[in-house]
């Protein structure tokens, strides 16, 4: 069945995302909710860009965009588990592209023919630090750039690596009285435009104070240095904790079909650190004396062709072949672990909570919203509604036929009757940080179980690992969990 309510709400953020780049304050969301450590690529007139999966997988989601404001998600790039992998360098080679990023403490790279895919498997490059930026230098051999001014030459094919790192850059000074995590020089990323390279970094660390992160850049007339830093340091700096964004940082630079160029990175929003960190977008002028700042106006990027429909679907009624975009898994990735039939998800359980359960999870772009679905057990399962930051930090519900249990955090549950069996329907609310739990024998008739649940200290400050609190399903105990019609809705504050 056609989901016409979903049709008419794309459609118009379609529409109201071009015609408002000309209009909003800058800097501007692009991709509400968990997108950090943004790469972006352009390749003729299409974008690309994709972010840190860290141990969700499939990972390495790649997003289009004609415009730069509105996206859709085409693909996703990687099923293995190689560790949890972050900041990635998206490029394209001699008409391959490349995805390069860290994990397990070494840099390894995928590659494709396609954007969209098949993606290789992960080839492990023998060299530590993180976050790797590639660049071709003006005698074409291939490096990677690398956490705290690094770099290494790389194969010809871009596949391996020669020699050792040696520390090319040490950074742009930032005043000493300025409340950071440190100084932790990483995300180098490099263009080459004119008669200069050009390297952006990230400086301050990810998160911690409100005032931690940064965009710095430097240039070179050369790949091999000596690198001078910009006067107009910081590029992008959150400077009070009274600002909409948080920790804002880990830029990359683009330019457009119409030579207007631009910088994406991420930042956390103000009480909502739990959403994990979102995409943002502002423009770049350029000056006479050949470096770049923010600017404070943008000209819109003048497109040609269809439009594209912003955003991706979050609800799921199962009636496809393959499982949708939105879902991933959590640490490991077993297809055989789930079926897709008779507009149900069908999923093996595991473990026996949510720390060690099935999980399949969506990323969370509202300050409130609400999830659903129809669940039916199987024998000797477990299944339900999950909000899911890590092992550590979660919350819901989950029922095994006889009763169910309120997960506030891993230290408290409690156990209530389940007077519906083996067949219920569950809701989750999230309004602001504050969930209440709800369950019901027929969809439409609700019982609260539970309310006030505060997630709002979900988040990496006190967790770590930078993951998001994302909502899902799960599945636990023996046997097989049925899910219909998951259904994911933004509330309207109030």
């Amino acid at each position: 069945m056609i989901d016409v309510q979903n049709i008419i709400a794309v459609t118009i953020l379609s529409l109201t995302g071009s015609a408002l780049a000309q209009n909003e304050a800058w800097p501007r969301v692009i991709l509400r909710g968990d997108y950090p450590d943004p790469s972006i690529l352009r390749d003729g007139s299409d974008y690309y860009m994709t972010h840190s999966p860290f141990l969700y997988t499939p990972g390495f989601l790649i997003w289009h965009s004609r415009n730069l404001i509105d996206w859709e998600p085409v693909a996703r790039a990687m099923t293995d588990v190689v560790g949890s992998a972050m900041a990635p360098d998206l490029v394209k080679h001699e008409g391959k592209y490349y995805i390069y990023f860290p994990a397990a403490e070494k840099n390894w790279v995928i590659w494709a023919t396609n954007i969209r895919g098949p993606w290789s498997k992960p080839v492990r490059l023998e060299v530590g630090r993180i976050d790797p930026g590639h660049a071709v230098g003006e005698d074409g051999k291939r490096y990677l750039f690398l956490s705290a001014g690094g770099r290494v030459l790389l194969s010809d094919d871009g596949l391996g690596v020669r020699g050792k790192i040696e520390d090319v850059y040490k950074g742009w000074e930032y005043p000493k009285d300025w409340e950071t995590e440190g100084m932790w020089l990483e995300s180098p990323k490099l263009f080459r435009k004119g008669d200069y390279f050009y390297m952006v970094s990230a400086e301050g660390g990810t998160a911690g104070p409100p005032t931690s992160h940064m965009v710095v850049a430097a240039r070179s007339k050369s790949i091999n240095g000596p690198w001078e830093n910009s006067p107009y340091n910081p590029i992008v700096h959150t400077y009070s904790a009274d600002e909409q964004w948080w920790s804002k940082g880990h830029g990359t630079l683009v330019d457009d079909v119409n030579g207007n160029w631009w910088i994406i990175y991420h930042a956390y929003e103000n009480g909502y650190y739990p959403l994990g960190r979102q995409t943002l977008i502002e423009p770049i002028e350029w000056l006479p004396d050949g470096w770049f700042r923010a600017a404070k106006t943008a000209t819109p990027i003048a497109t040609a062709g269809a439009q594209i429909a912003h955003g991706m679907k979050l609800s799921d009624d199962f009636s496809g072949k393959d499982l949708g975009l939105q879902w991933t898994t959590w640490r490991d990735y077993d297809p055989k672990s789930l079926t897709l039939k008779d507009n149900s998800l069908h999923l093996t359980a595991k473990g026996t909570s949510p720390a060690d359960g099935r999980l399949l999870l969506v990323t969370a772009t509202d300050h409130s919203y609400e999830i659903q679905a129809e669940v039916t057990l199987g024998e000797g399962s477990i299944g339900g509604l999950i909000l899911f930051y890590n092992d550590k930090a979660f919350a819901g519900i989950s029922s095994d036929g006889k009763q169910f249990t309120i997960y506030e955090d891993p230290s408290h549950e409690s156990q209530h009757p389940n007077t519906f069996g083996d067949h219920f329907f569950l809701k989750i609310t999230n309004r602001h940080n504050l969930c209440a739990v709800q369950a019901s024998s027929d969809g439409k008739t609700w019982t609260t179980i539970q309310a006030d649940i505060d997630v709002s200290q979900m988040h990496h400050n006190k967790f770590k690992g930078f993951f998001a609190l994302r909502p899902g399903v799960m599945a636990a105990g023996g046997g097989e969990v049925k899910f219909k019609q998951f259904q994911y809705q933004e509330l309207q504050s109030r």
